[in-house]
């Protein structure tokens, strides 16, 4: 008797920009034995084509699209058993609660959402519904995080009393967050919300505690009209497509120049107005490019924090002091514009130095394999451990609802700070379960 043929678990998603790629490429290509992509959805018809060209040639099918108002449909009809939500940041929530209420579980980027009214409303469908959320925190799953991990639960430093943890964007990567929708606040949250949240979770995941007071202060020092015109800059244009003056903007990014960024987003923006490639010195930014945050956690460590959007190369230095010595790691990542390249290779680990310090003895390099693939190879691990075969997983890198809470309320909090001046408690944000 042959064995039974496994069944596949049903997947849907929703939003077909940028951080799509992965998720319906690697369920095509890579999973195609556990998973099966059976819808796709967008507010964009354009965009959905564009996907569903990527899709077919790995399926063989002609998988379906909805547009956003037939959301419901899309579940009736295609019937799946997790809906993937990669839509922009201030929709997260919309999205999250409908599938779990249509009886579907949620796979969602990061971050889960982006401010307390929405967390509760993700918080309660939770509840009433019984099903789950997953929020896809892929540093947790690169090998240098995982070891820093390791190295801490061992003991190999003792307790941790402090940690310096500073993240630089550079001047790819991180003006790409003040050319696109993330330059409102209103959608992205800010980088202390949109982009820290993969750090703060990184802390909660390394020390297994949670955000209890923060501290923060934020400007936008670099990017904006103001800032470059104190620098003395006098050519000013609101987007690089067919301007006169973008072309000699180091900054300015040509979407007619590349084939990917020309399909997602210059041909799709009849649709709906979106520009994809706006001037990182004009008006209208209301998100910081400069952020250093002090935090206090419910284990007594405290962290000081510091993020720069406009640096010289891209990567984090951090270094944990504890009670038996101190363990420092410098990571420098891949230069990347947001869907500008192959999806694999963005935040890629370009080199890794960790250094462990005990106390009263020699500091040693500790080696780690170094991972490939995006985010320091931490993508094909976390598709690997969503997709795959269900594996354990001694370092307990899935991350729910309450993970996906938790990393944002840091920056919420921070967020608050910056606007009062003054050090907000966490539990008088939200109080995680």
């Amino acid at each position: 008797m042959s064995a039974p043929t496994p069944t596949k678990k049903r997947y849907a998603l929703v939003g077909t920009g940028g951080r799509a790629g992965l998720f319906y490429t690697s369920i095509a290509r890579d999973y195609s034995e556990t998973s099966a992509l059976v819808a796709i959805c967008d507010t964009n018809q354009t965009r959905l084509n564009y996907a569903k060209s990527k899709i077919d040639p790995l399926t063989g099918g002609q998988i379906p699209t909805y547009l956003a108002k037939d959301f419901d449909k899309m579940i009736e009809e295609t019937k799946p058993d997790e809906v993937i939500v990669t839509t922009i940041d201030r929709t997260h929530h919309t999205y999250i609660v409908r599938a779990l209420e249509l009886g579907c579980n949620v796979i969602t980027e990061k971050p889960m959402t982006i401010d307390v009214p929405q967390c509760n409303e993700i918080f309660s469908a939770v509840d009433r519904t019984n099903k789950r959320v997953r929020v896809t925190f892929n540093y947790r799953y690169a090998p240098h995080n995982t070891k820093i991990f390791e190295l801490i639960r061992s003991g190999a430093i003792g307790k941790v009393t402090s940690i310096h943890f500073e993240w630089m964007l550079n001047t790819s990567h991180g003006a790409d967050y003040f050319r696109r929708w993330h330059r409102d606040a209103r959608n992205s949250g800010g980088l202390l919300v949109h982009k820290s949240t993969h750090h703060f979770d990184l802390i909660n995941f390394w020390l297994q505690s949670r955000p209890k007071t923060v501290y923060a202060q934020g400007d936008l020092k670099f990017y904006g009209k103001k800032n470059a015109e104190e620098r003395g800059v006098t050519s000013f244009y609101s987007r690089a497509f067919g301007s006169e003056a973008a072309k000699d903007d180091l900054f300015a990014l040509h979407m007619d120049q590349n084939p990917q960024l020309k399909s997602l987003y210059l041909d799709a923006e009849h649709e709906d107005g979106y520009y994809r490639d706006q001037s990182v010195f004009g008006d209208g930014i209301s998100i910081e490019d400069t952020m250093n945050v002090l935090v206090r956690y419910e284990n007594d460590t405290v962290l000081t924090y510091s993020l720069t959007a406009y640096a010289p190369w891209e990567g984090f230095r951090v270094s944990f002091n504890g009670t038996g010595g101190r363990l420092e790691a410098e990571i420098v990542e891949s230069s990347y514009v947001n869907s500008g390249g192959e999806q694999s290779l963005e935040g890629a680990a370009e080199d890794i130095t960790l250094l462990l310090r005990p106390l009263f003895q020699e500091p040693r390099k500790v080696e780690v394999v170094q991972g490939n693939g995006g985010h320091g190879g931490g993508d094909e691990v976390m598709l690997r451990d969503l997709f795959g075969e269900v594996e354990p997983d001694e370092h307990m890198r899935a991350a729910s609802h309450v993970d996906g809470a938790a990393s944002i309320l840091t920056g919420v909090a921070a967020n608050r700070s910056i606007r009062t001046g003054q050090v907000v408690k966490v539990s008088d944000i939200l109080t995680l379960p």
